[in-house]
């Protein structure tokens, strides 16, 4: 008698997070280390803390976290810099950002539902839906009549917010 053969297992998908090796809330730092490293030369626990709206503790813990994971040099009361590998996985972190913020653009939303939605899904998006989503941007930036077209179709066919059938 056989037995049968298991389900193959489903492969877990990569997150962002699996491509950069470090947490999601380590990627917001590191995004906004660098951005304030390239705005004023240089960043404080103070400064990130205040652009995080975080407590100067909690910054410090992660601070330090990140200096032992490399991606950081941290010297107390002077400040940080990005290593080479901080500064490789920030610039993919603000990549992909720029990649998700163009396409929510393209779709007609509003700016601050476009900057809350990034921040919820940037962390979550594998890197094959990304480079889909630069070719399509890329794409829309040259040729941006199909989906005006498009938009207009969708938007014009939505149900009226409040309306039977609708979600608000």
């Amino acid at each position: 008698m056989t037995t049968p053969a298991a389900a193959p297992t489903p492969q877990r998908r990569r997150s962002a997070h699996d491509r950069t090796g470090v947490t999601e809330s380590a990627e917001d730092y590191l995004e906004r280390i660098y951005e304030l490293i390239e705005s004023k030369g240089y960043a404080r626990v103070s400064d990130i803390a205040e652009a995080l709206s975080l407590s100067r503790p909690s910054v410090s813990i992660m601070v330090q976290r990140l200096d032992k994971l490399g991606y950081l040099l941290y010297e107390k009361y002077r400040g940080l810099t990005l290593t080479p590998e901080g500064v490789r996985v920030a610039q993919a972190i603000r990549r992909r950002h720029a990649i998700l913020t163009e396409f929510f653009e393209l779709l007609g939303l509003p700016g601050e539902i476009v900057e809350r939605d990034v921040e919820g899904v940037e962390h979550h998006v594998s890197q094959e839906l990304l480079q889909r989503l630069e070719s399509l941007v890329t794409h829309c930036r040259v040729n941006p009549e199909p989906l005006r077209a498009m938009l207009g179709q969708v938007s014009d066919a939505a149900p009226e917010r409040g309306s039977a059938g609708s979600d608000a």
